[in-house]
């Protein structure tokens, strides 16, 4: 089975989302809409997933399309992880007053035996990056980064999305913004590393 780009990963995740809230199919125009884009180009991505073998379609009608695969196999699995809400100061970002649902990912999105969960965005802090507000950011846990990785980190008691950097003494954590300083400090907690966005435009 041949190999998805990116935005063909993200379509086909966001029709099997869909499919999972409606019980039907999105039409190609909220494809396109979804993503900002032509009408024929989402129109392409869906004929490049039929053609790869992802998606099938009971002739031009809409609301026909579906998935072809089950779960059980591995080559289209879609994977749920747990969408964490807006997290209150003092409350462990992983505690289940923070859950808020699952989001619905093709698994060659994600990388096998890791666990992942999902966080909302705020503030701009991060745009530099191509991170922006209310963007969704896929979190693979672990509670240790490299240099220059993009890390949820827990400092003072408040959860942060900002690029981490260990220097002589002390920790940084640096914006993708220049209206906001560097936050440094000896006592930092890794809660993970940030693996992709999801966007709704």
């Amino acid at each position: 089975m041949k190999e998805l780009t990116e935005r063909q990963k993200e379509v086909l995740s966001f029709i099997a989302e869909y499919l999972k809230k409606n019980s039907y199919p999105p039409t190609i125009r909220e494809i396109a809409d979804h993503y900002s884009i032509s009408v024929k180009g989402a129109h392409d991505h869906i004929t490049a997933l039929k053609k790869k073998g992802f998606l099938k379609q009971s002739g031009k009608r809409p609301r026909t399309m579906g998935l072809t695969h089950t779960k059980h196999e591995d080559s289209s699995e879609m994977t749920e992880i747990p969408l964490l809400g807006s997290v209150a100061a003092g409350v462990p970002i992983l505690a289940e007053e923070n859950f808020d649902g699952n989001i619905v990912l093709h698994s060659s999105m994600l990388r096998k035996n890791k666990k992942y969960f999902a966080l909302k965005v705020k503030g701009d802090s991060m745009e530099g990056a191509g991170i922006l507000e209310n963007d969704t950011a896929i979190i693979e846990k672990q509670n240790t980064v490299r240099n220059g990785e993009i890390a949820v980190a827990v400092i003072d008691e408040a959860v942060t999305l900002k690029r981490f950097f260990r220097e002589s003494s002390r920790i940084r954590l640096q914006a993708e913004n220049p209206a906001y300083k560097p936050i440094y400090s000896q006592d930092v907690k890794i809660l993970g590393r940030l693996s992709g966005i999801i966007r709704n435009y």
